[in-house]
């Protein structure tokens, strides 16, 4: 299996500082961070770590559960993910991820609400990404 990687450029300090994250692997493109953004009510323009570990959680729970719900015996027409990850204080110092939620509704054919449930609590457990967030207290919400 390959390797993805990305790159982080940063100058200054953590709040007078700013950085550019580089999509090195796929090459789709440069997106700036900082400090203050990435802890604001309101990005302007810049995305952040959480925002980049919830696209690959969403993308990530997608491709896990359109093989849940066939694994199932279901066809999968349409599946939404959509991903919120936290930043918090870390009472040991610091910040932490304090919680994401996933929250996934979806058009399938062949399975009942139950068995869209079932695959999709299944999707949570075998997804990559959610392995490699067990630290982070992970919560779904399917919506039919």
């Amino acid at each position: 299996m390959p390797t993805r990687t990305a790159k982080t450029a940063w100058t200054g300090t953590l709040q007078q500082g700013s950085g550019q994250v580089e999509m090195t692997s796929s090459g789709v493109g440069t997106y700036e961070v900082s400090f203050p953004k990435r802890a604001a009510d309101d990005a302007g323009g810049t995305t952040s770590p959480e925002e980049l570990i919830a696209a690959a959680h969403s993308a990530c729970y997608a491709m896990s559960l359109s093989n849940e719900v066939a694994t199932a015996g279901g066809t999968p027409k349409r599946l939404d993910v959509e991903a919120d990850v936290s930043l918090g204080p870390d009472p040991a110092g610091g910040f932490r991820l304090t919680g994401i939620t996933l929250i996934v509704s979806g058009d399938v054919d062949g399975l009942d609400a139950a068995g869209f449930e079932a695959a999709a609590q299944a999707a949570k457990v075998g997804c990559p990404v959610s392995k490699a967030l067990t630290g982070v207290d992970i919560t779904l919400e399917v919506r039919t």
